[in-house]
């Protein structure tokens, strides 16, 4: 699988899906995998608000000052929508794991108030002007040898044939199985790091 980039990032940044978090479990195997392989790599996954809109003045903030030449963004479920704004904005590449391609479409059936996956304290209101604020954030993609899809034929949430459609001529993973959470993700965390030059040096 032929990467994106001819030099690893030296700047990550993971965005989480719908009620996930930081904590979700393939976030924290891929920060795991740099802190044992590749340390000096500056990982950012931060805590999204369930505004769309709220969501990215975040993450533009927080990558203002990151080389766009030596950054790449991991995306997955929402998360991936936004990594696909954010490829297409800074021009970097992506991975998207299982990504949403119609939240605006899909999330409109979940107005209301929701548990969060990793802690059933915390809620997670989805208001009915958020799906304004989807559709805003929807981008044509481009490049499309900038992007790493790895989409699972057995997500139980999403349409892997709309994340092929959407994302044709990326770079293709596609799982015959597997589930919307990836939970194999480390059979696809090799992959990804390929993808994306990080393997070990030493």
């Amino acid at each position: 699988m032929p990467p994106r980039a001819d030099r690893p990032p030296t700047h990550l940044l993971y965005l989480h899906g719908f009620r996930s978090s930081p904590r979700s479990f393939k976030a924290q195997r891929l920060h795991a995998w740099l802190r044992e392989h590749r340390p000096e790599v500056h990982w950012w996954c931060p805590q999204l608000p369930p505004s769309p809109r709220e969501a990215i003045a975040l993450v533009e903030a927080g990558i203002a000052g990151w080389p766009r030449e030596r950054m790449a963004a991991v995306g997955s479920s929402l998360g991936g929508y936004y990594a696909t704004w954010v490829a297409e904005r800074t021009g970097c590449p992506a991975v998207l794991l299982n990504p949403a391609v119609h939240p605006a479409r899909d999330l409109a059936q979940h107005i209301g108030e929701h548990t969060g996956f990793h802690d059933p304290d915390e809620h997670v209101h989805f208001r009915v002007e958020f799906v304004d604020e989807l559709q805003r954030l929807e981008v044509p993609v481009t490049r499309l040898e900038r992007y790493l899809l790895i989409a699972a034929k057995g997500d139980e949430v999403l349409d892997w044939r709309e994340m092929v459609e959407r994302y044709q001529g990326a770079h293709l993973k596609l799982l015959e199985g597997g589930d919307h959470a990836l939970s194999d993700f480390d059979d696809q965390l090799g992959d990804l790091v390929r993808f994306l030059h990080l393997q070990p040096t030493r």
